[in-house]
């Protein structure tokens, strides 16, 4: 009997059968390849299953040979058995053949399938609304990308060819028992069902200890990212007692599960196998039995048996590929799913041209809410000019970025427009739209690469010259020239080896590099010290000059001089005014603006 290899969990569908089908409709591109992966997975199992029963011949005559020499009737015909043995290698070489030639083309269009998937999947990414990403984590997103189309791509490259084989495997080499001996055939199906019940008992008993395991081995991996992520804090509070302690805990009992289940899954094998070679004695005897009667030759027993060893191992296999065909039908719904949400569309069929904007905008009647069910901007009107500066204020969580977002037209208004030189934003094609901004965010993001190429994301086409002189005006060029390498310097993948404040200057550079129309700095200067944000706030001074700018900031001092000020809190927008005005009024802007600079009022 085979070896199992014990069994995984598989994540079932919500519904298998539209999933099966809507994989098979994509198969559908792929006709001429994997009706030759079908072709050659039959030929080779054929090829295979007829060397059982060659062998049986060679056998016989070997048996037949030794007979007739021991009674002196004559002796084994070598030269049958030198040209059946040719005839079986040549035999068992196509069959190889075969089989690497259907590994090639299924190679071929799984991996094909997985680089054309991966595309639209980051097609489709880079085509969604921001509504779909504050929905979504970044784990669950890159888990579709990755472990989905992994999991998928295997299960087309290895699971497809194996069960085609097993089923051509099963039918053959059953029509081949029942040439050999009808009797010897119903024996052995009737073994078959009560080894797929122990089967199915230990699979039931293990499952549960393999679904265990898989969960604690991610606790025990999450705590060990964890901290190592955080070894600093955890060093600086002595947490490495009760880190350890939580460790032992985790892995106690992983190790427990691990080692019930991998007890059940290896059981397995010397359980089937002890039922395998029952079934294999009562084969032999009935076999012997029949040989007495005539009914069948020596060389049969030998070849009957190994079709009944194929048969059991391609049930067992096809029993395994099933378990991963679930999983990869899971992760197929998962793809599909993703890639049939509602894009971000552009609905103006023509676009308004963002050649000769200025730079006012208009808040018209706005209302808003992430939830349409809970409005958390209403009715927000205002006149910007061209190049005023304009502040947004407030507490944490008050509502403060919602407003940019909007006028880059990352969500749809639930009433009232956005006017950009009397132009509803509407009108204009969302890539157009966004290329009138620049943005300075309060999470800085730079990507893997030299420093120049991080600045020149916002202009590609940037002569060397001009991301020096943004930098310049970043006040970061000096920074940048006592690196190793200056500007060729390579950030890591999570640019920490440079400081927080030094990536806000690098992404305030990147945003002074492309020109904008509009400035939107959130809160810009959050990471940086005291002597960092006086130059900074020089620099931005200089390239906010006839542009129109949009700062939101916790430190009131850096917009005293804005041209208005919006007051946020709890959602809405409940004072605007310029400082001196919102002074007066002495209400939510007077008290926050106090309670900062109290101690230097006096």
């Amino acid at each position: 009997m085979p070896r199992s290899r014990g069994p995984m969990p598989s994540e079932k569908a919500k519904d298998f059968k539209k999933t099966l089908l809507e994989l098979l409709s994509y198969l559908k591109n792929y006709k001429l390849g994997l009706f030759f992966v079908i072709i050659f997975s039959i030929a080779s199992t054929v090829f295979v299953i007829i060397g059982p029963k060659i062998m049986g011949n060679i056998t016989t005559e070997i048996f037949n040979g030794l007979i007739k020499k021991i009674s002196n009737t004559g002796g084994i015909n070598f030269n049958y058995i030198e040209k059946t043995t040719i005839i079986l290698i040549i035999l068992y070489t196509i069959s190889s053949l075969f089989s690497a030639i259907q590994g090639i083309i299924m190679t071929g269009i799984s991996n094909d399938i997985s680089y054309n998937l991966r595309n639209a999947l980051s097609k489709k990414i880079n085509h969604l609304p921001m509504k779909y990403f504050d929905s979504k984590t970044h784990g669950e997103i890159l888990s579709i990308v990755t472990n989905d189309i992994d999991t998928l791509t295997q299960c087309l490259n290895q699971s497809i060819t194996e069960i085609i084989r097993g089923i051509a495997t099963i039918i053959g080499v059953l029509i081949m028992m029942i040439s050999i001996n009808i009797p010897m055939t119903i024996a052995t199906l009737l073994i078959i069902p009560f080894c797929m019940f122990i089967l199915n008992k230990i699979v039931v008993r293990s499952q549960k200890y393999f679904v265990m395991q898989q969960e604690y081995l991610g606790h025990m991996n999450g705590h060990v990212e964890e901290i190592y992520g955080g070894h600093d804090i955890v060093k600086a509070f002595n947490g490495e007692n009760a880190a350890i302690e939580t460790f032992k805990g985790l892995n106690k009992t992983l190790y427990q599960s691990a080692w019930k289940s991998q007890f059940l899954a290896t059981a397995m094998h010397p359980i089937m196998q002890f039922i395998g070679n029952l079934g294999y004695v009562v084969i032999s005897i009935l076999g012997g039995y029949m040989v007495i009667l005539d009914k069948i030759e020596v060389g049969d027993i030998q070849s009957f048996t190994q079709y009944v060893r194929n048969f059991t191992q391609q049930i067992n296999q096809l029993s395994q590929v099933m378990a991963n065909v679930q999983s990869a039908i899971a992760a197929s719904e998962r793809v599909f799913d993703f890639l049939k949400l509602e894009e971000e569309q552009d609905v103006t069929t023509n676009a308004e041209s963002i050649a000769d904007i200025k730079g006012n905008i208009e808040f018209k009647n706005v209302h808003f809410g992430y939830n349409p069910n809970k409005i958390i901007i209403n009715d927000f009107s205002t006149k910007i000019k061209k190049g005023q500066k304009i502040a947004i204020v407030g507490p944490t969580g008050a509502g403060k970025t919602t407003i940019v977002k909007l006028l880059m037209h990352f969500y749809e208004l639930n009433s009232g427009s956005i006017l950009i030189d009397n132009k509803n934003i509407n009108s204009f094609k969302r890539q157009d739209l966004r290329k009138l901004f620049g943005m300075v965010l309060q999470d800085t993001w730079l990507f893997n690469g030299t420093i120049k190429d991080n600045i020149k994301y916002g202009k590609l086409d940037a002569t060397d010259q001009e991301v020096i002189e943004a930098c310049k005006t970043a006040s970061v060029h000096h920074f940048i020239k006592t690196l190793p390498n200056d500007y060729n310097m390579v950030l890591n993948e999570e640019a920490d080896n440079i400081s927080g404040g030094q990536k806000q200057l690098l992404t305030i550079a990147r945003v002074i590099l492309s020109d904008p129309k509009i400035l939107i700095l959130d809160e810009a200067t959050s990471s940086v010290d005291t002597r960092t944000e006086i130059l900074i706030q020089k620099a931005m001074d200089k390239l906010m000059e006839g542009r129109t700018s949009f700062i939101i900031a916790h430190r009131l001092s850096t917009i005293k001089n804005a041209d208005l000020i919006l007051v946020m809190n709890n959602g809405d927008i409940i004072e605007q005014g310029n400082h001196q005005e919102l002074l007066q009024k002495n209400g939510f802007y007077a008290n926050l603006y106090n309670s900062q600079f109290q101690v230097e009022e006096e």
